[in-house]
């Protein structure tokens, strides 16, 4: 009880802590979108950092991430500890992105300043004048910063079970509509359970697989067909 209260704890008070970092660049009156967006995704990977190292969690990547930017990461998600998983990745890897997120998170009385002060991107499912809002911030971010990478999360929400759940199309979606390359992301844990036995006692590492580039016109399908390769792989 007192190991899930105080973890809980540090991680709210870390948010706090950063949701005041976030706020600096936020609302800095003379920055622009690309110095924005970088500062935020470094904010970003700091806290996640601590969190890891707090729950004594190292994350290993199985594969390579491209060198280049404007893609789009379709990330499978099990966990709270998914972002922070992959901004952990991103820092390794000197990334800058946004994530996708629902407005529901956004207007979430605890973290919801957490989200939008960090500089991700909110988006309305119900409401057609909120989509095309969200296409259009989408759309002038890509064109303002020339560096910037998107993070969604393809199937829309945690999915309690085994495999990959079916797919939402914002992803494809954005993918085509911005003319980005498709990577997928699979993390091969059940981090809810990770995160339940964390802290740990000897260092815990989640593995992430990231494959090649697939089609956006068939990015499920070809995301699946990448599962099955890592789970073959990973049952070796």
């Amino acid at each position: 009880m007192f190991k899930n209260l105080g973890k809980y704890m540090f991680m709210v008070e870390l948010g706090f802590k950063y949701i005041t970092i976030f706020k600096k660049t936020f609302f800095h009156p003379f920055i622009n979108y690309k110095s924005a967006y970088r500062a935020l995704s470094k904010h970003r990977q700091a806290y996640s950092n601590k969190v890891l190292e707090f729950l004594n969690i190292d994350v290993n990547l199985i594969g390579e991430v491209p060198q280049h930017n404007k893609v789009l990461y379709a990330i499978n998600h099990r966990s709270l500890l998914d972002i922070i998983v992959m901004e952990n990745i991103f820092y390794a890897h000197k990334k800058n992105g946004t994530w996708i997120a629902k407005q529901e998170l956004f207007d979430n009385i605890f973290y919801g300043k957490f989200f939008q002060y960090s500089g991700c991107i909110s988006v309305d499912l119900e409401s057609k004048k909120g989509l095309l809002s969200f296409f259009k911030s989408i759309k002038t971010v890509l064109t303002k910063v020339d560096d910037m990478n998107i993070y969604i999360f393809p199937e829309g929400e945690r999915f309690k079970g085994a495999e990959i759940h079916r797919f939402q199309s914002g992803a494809s979606k954005i993918a085509k509509a911005n003319g980005l390359e498709v990577i997928p992301v699979f993390i091969d844990d059940k981090l809810e359970k990770v995160f339940a036995n964390a802290p740990y006692a000897e260092r815990y590492t989640v593995d992430v697989y990231m494959g090649q580039a697939i089609d956006s016109e068939k990015l499920e399908e070809e995301y699946r067909e990448f599962y099955k390769l890592v789970k073959k792989e990973s049952n070796k």
